[in-house]
């Protein structure tokens, strides 16, 4: 590898390293300096990538895989497609249990990378053995030489934040952040990072952004798994049906609920506002930090940095598609104004 001519061996050596973009126009209105922490940069374009790096190479440290083996992992669709790059540069075949939850978009990108994909319904419960939790599990004690990655409760995908994403921001911020704010799926993100940070300054604010239909928010208030917050809901890769253990509630301090509408919303108003092309978690961050805004989070000397987990590339078939937007009961004219643009010429 010559990083200073920026030649690499393979596309491995591009993940992490991602860069902190300055938001203005979307933050106009709102105290404090604002940056997006844009994980699409990343080759497999999110931050996914990071956890199926270090989790596949710890397995090969400890020799848990070997050449031909098979790494199976359930996914709501960037994980999938982390791994499934990962294992082809590595030489392992790729076995993931999707939620149809994952939009078109994302299912298709794990088919063209060589992966095996299982599209299992996203609104039945985790013991449910149609539910993508039980399909891998299922997979990885039939199929001899597999590892089942697991990362809803594998600290190695805290750790995998802990050693990348954390110190990359407390850098790049020169130990001046205020506040992170970050959506909270599997937990990796967030706890990984806010452990790094809150061992550098433990006044740092860990804000966690969670959805409607998810048990994380109660969860993190009362230490109690209540089943009657689950109901089915739109956004991938944020919130859960079950507790993750990959997810470290102590150093978050407060969470706050985004609707799907909204979510969706706000993600096309990045693109129009700030020209970044990012995902429907990358909304409900953005989303997030007004209603922590609305609460008094911020003020003058706020430093705040926001994780955008993904690329928009990902969610064509969903938020930014005008037919899925108002089948949803999402359209709305006025918010829509100006993505209508098109015009064919006879």
């Amino acid at each position: 590898m010559r990083e200073d001519l920026q030649v690499y061996d393979n596309v491995l050596q591009l993940i992490g390293k991602t860069p902190l973009i300055h938001l203005e126009k979307i933050t106009k209105d709102i105290p404090g300096d604002f940056y997006a922490k844009v994980e699409a940069f990343n080759p497999g374009h999110s931050t996914k990538d990071r956890i199926a790096l270090h989790i596949i190479e710890e397995a090969e440290k400890k020799g848990i895989l070997k050449p031909g083996d098979t790494i199976i992992e359930t996914t709501s669709g960037n994980t999938g497609f982390s791994i499934a790059m990962v294992s082809i540069v590595k030489g392992y075949e790729c076995i993931l249990a999707v939620s149809s939850k994952s939009s078109q978009d994302k299912i298709d990108m794990l088919r063209a990378m060589g992966a095996k994909v299982y599209v299992c319904p996203a609104n039945v419960s985790a013991d449910d053995p149609r539910s993508y939790y039980q399909v891998a599990r299922r997979m990885h004690e039939e199929i001899k030489g597999s590892i089942y990655i697991n990362q809803y409760f594998n600290d190695l995908n805290l750790e995998a934040h802990y050693l990348t994403t954390g110190p990359e921001i407390w850098k790049q911020t020169e130990g001046k952040i205020t506040h992170l704010l970050a959506c909270s799926g599997t937990g990796g993100t967030i706890s990984g990072t806010a452990r790094f940070l809150k061992e550098q300054n433990p006044d740092i604010r860990i804000l966690g952004i969670d959805a409607y239909g998810s048990v994380l928010k109660k969860y993190h208030e009362t230490q109690e798994f209540d089943p009657e917050e689950i109901y089915p809901y739109r956004i991938e890769g944020l919130g859960k049906n079950l507790i993750p253990t990959a997810t470290d509630f102590n150093v978050i301090d407060k969470f706050t609920k985004v609707t799907d509408e909204a979510s969706a919303h706000v993600a096309r108003e990045l693109a129009r506002t700030e020209g970044l092309f990012v995902g429907y978690t990358s909304g409900a961050v953005t989303q997030g930090l007004r209603q922590f805004a609305e609460e008094g989070e911020f003020n003058a000397d706020s430093r705040v940095v926001l994780i955008f987990p993904d690329h928009g590339s990902r969610y064509m078939s969903k938020v930014f598609s005008d037919d899925w937007m108002s089948e949803q009961g999402f359209f709305d004219t006025q918010k829509m104004a100006g993505l209508n643009q098109v015009e064919y010429v006879k």
